[in-house]
């Protein structure tokens, strides 16, 4: 059976990796396990309040997604994770910012939870 160049061509598109090209070379994923260990072994180094935050919502995200079987899905949640790594162990993480573009893709969910994570982490910040 032969596959139809302009389906090869659409699929391509869609699997192709949505992240742009780092400068970095490529680093292959981190198993999950360990993954999340270095997370909050990284965590450590956090101010008290980030990293409580930050621990809890490792744990639950990664808690959320222990189950998940499209391999695609898992792929993008630890290409995600690995690059939150990256950014907190060089103490960029105070620097982040959100861009307009990638607020876009979000869904409904997301957007919320990130609404409601911000709003967490005002109150925190006007306690102390």
């Amino acid at each position: 059976m032969q596959v139809n160049p302009i389906l090869r061509q659409a699929v391509k598109r869609a699997v192709r990796p949505r992240r742009p090209a780092s400068k970095r070379p490529h680093q292959p994923l981190l198993p999950p396990l360990q993954l999340y260990r270095r997370i909050l072994r990284e965590h450590k180094n956090l101010p008290p309040m980030q990293r409580e935050l930050g621990d809890q919502y490792v744990k639950s995200e990664f808690k959320l997604h222990k189950n998940t079987d499209n391999p695609l899905y898992i792929v993008g949640f630890l290409a995600s994770w690995q690059d939150y790594l990256h950014m907190i162990s060089r103490g960029q993480w105070t620097e982040g910012t959100l861009s307009a573009d990638l607020l876009e893709k979000m869904s409904p969910e997301q957007v919320t939870q990130l609404y409601e994570l911000m709003k967490e982490a005002e109150q925190l910040k006007s306690e102390n």
